[in-house]
């Protein structure tokens, strides 16, 4: 069974969602990254936490050059932020994740914000055109797919 990126999206935000409803901010990033973790794999879904980068240019390897916060499915980054303001560098630097990782699409959660929502940024790297660019919250959970 294949799960549609939107639907993936939506449900790591419904977690994040029910995350930040718990905890309001103020608390450590990794805090939130833990608990966005733990709830996405009881979930039922594959999620790589600290998951290092390597890639390829002109010949040179680079290994471990980076760290993505949270992988889930093999598809989707997420970048966890606790921070009282959104900044342009955190869409940078998911969008340098996901073009060297070779992934389609990511989000920035950031629990420091008083509305989480105010704090979700989704990125795209190219995404077929078939997939809306439309954020899938608050609707039934879809079943995990394992890659």
């Amino acid at each position: 069974m294949h799960i549609h990126p939107d639907d993936l999206t939506g449900a790591c935000l419904n977690a994040a969602i029910r995350i930040h409803r718990k905890f309001r901010s103020g608390m450590l990033e990794n805090a939130y990254e833990t608990f966005l973790f733990c709830t996405l794999v009881r979930e039922g879904f594959a999620v790589e936490r600290q998951k290092t980068i390597s890639f390829e240019f002109e010949g040179d390897r680079y290994e471990n050059a980076f760290r993505a916060d949270l992988i889930v499915n093999g598809r989707l980054i997420i970048e966890v932020k606790a921070q009282e303001t959104n900044s342009s560098a955190h869409t940078r630097q998911l969008l340098t994740y996901l073009r060297l990782a070779q992934l389609p699409l990511g989000l920035v959660i950031n629990f420091g914000m008083p509305k989480l929502m105010d704090g979700v940024k989704r990125v795209v790297n190219d995404l077929p055109p078939e997939y809306s660019p439309q954020l899938r919250v608050n609707r039934p959970p879809v079943a995990p797919v394992h890659t």
